[in-house]
């Protein structure tokens, strides 16, 4: 896998996959990081062939580290367990819950002080030294993830830009279609967007990333090449451990499947059997807890079998990057097997569902 870094020259206008109509709707919003299918085309478009990629990330990248998204499973510095999990004297271990759904997730230890009044801003991007220490079953710190004076929880921030269209011969914006404002994403000084990529680019030059015609910086950066196999090395060794385990969700996790006729989406995938069952009838599995956030909503576009044109994509909803999945034992993706169809094993190819593993032992 070679590792190249996207350095925005500009702002980068990347839509949600919310509805938009100038006429109805006058805000289009932006999301980020960009998702697989944005990242797959631009990098078509600078090959000029419909080439069969396989791409890692997107993740972030500053100077020539990798950055990974945070966690969810953690309120500050304290971790959260399921309830199950607990120590069998624990008051939270008597908790009742809809057997339907995942293990509650509370706090083992109550904080040994009373919280801040003032608001405390935690970095959303953690370093790759940081990420390795939580691999290696290591708690975040205080001095990990808490934002220094003046820095952001995020490198980037969002800009409105307006759009008018006047009516000929006039000074009046039309009243159809004639304003609406964008979302622009602009990223600091010194970050960059980092992804991997199965074969070697032709490197630095620059394409188009996102709508607008904005471009980016394509560069090689070989020394993302080692972080990641780090990484992969360090969860690799943990999910062979066999034991209770962690998945760490590190880019968009798309977990979709046929129910007659009609796609579903959930936060988790849907191999994994829930370890706690509602009735005696039902096959337990492997998959306790799970901690996560809203679900994104991501639609692309597909070429027309008839006519070839383009046309929008069924649209999907993947879980947010940092979600984490408690399991009695590692399990791995349905996606990642050979036996899966070639349009399950897409979404692995475009970069979805990345999973790191944190073993629960130490």
């Amino acid at each position: 896998m070679y590792w190249y870094t996207l350095t925005p020259l500009d702002v980068l206008m990347l839509r949600d996959a919310k509805p938009f109509s100038p006429g109805e709707r006058a805000w289009a919003s932006s999301s980020f990081l960009p998702n697989g299918h944005t990242i797959a085309g631009a990098l078509r478009g600078l090959l000029g062939e419909k080439a069969n990629l396989t791409i890692r990330g997107p993740l972030l990248c500053h100077n020539l580290t990798l950055y990974l998204p945070r966690p969810i499973n953690y309120v500050g510095t304290h971790r959260l367990t399921p309830s199950t999990w607990l120590d069998e004297h624990h008051p939270c271990r008597q908790m009742q819950w809809d057997r339907r759904n995942p293990v509650p997730l509370v706090l083992a230890d109550r904080p040994d002080s009373a919280p801040d009044s003032a608001p405390v801003d935690y970095r959303k991007y953690l370093r790759f030294d940081v990420v390795q220490e939580l691999l290696k079953h290591n708690p975040l710190t205080e001095e990990q993830i808490r934002c220094q004076p003046g820095e952001r929880s995020q490198p980037w921030h969002v800009e409105t830009r307006s759009h008018n269209t006047l009516e000929p011969g006039t000074r009046q914006v039309k009243s159809e279609d004639g304003y609406f404002v964008e979302k622009a994403i602009r990223l600091e000084d010194g970050w960059s967007i980092a992804i991997g990529v199965d074969q070697k680019l032709l490197t630095p030059t620059t394409l188009q990333l996102g709508g607008e015609g904005h471009r980016v910086l394509l560069e090689r950066c070989s020394e993302l090449d080692q972080q990641w196999q780090d990484l992969q090395a360090r969860s690799q060794a943990n999910f062979s451990k066999g034991s209770q385990s962690l998945a760490y969700l590190i880019t968009l996790g798309v977990f979709e499947r046929k129910d007659n006729g009609q796609a579903m989406c959930r936060s988790w995938p849907w191999e994994w059997r829930l370890e706690h069952t509602a009735n005696l009838n039902q096959k337990s599995g492997n998959l306790v807890s799970v901690a996560t956030d809203k679900a994104v909503p991501i639609s692309c576009r597909v070429r027309d079998k008839k006519d070839g044109s383009s046309i929008p994509a069924p649209q999907v909803f993947a879980a947010p990057p940092g979600s984490v999945y408690y399991l009695e034992h590692p399990e791995a993706l349905f996606q990642d097997k050979s036996e899966a169809p070639v349009h399950v094993r897409r979404w692995r190819q475009l970069g979805y569902s990345e999973l790191l593993w944190i073993s629960d032992e130490d």
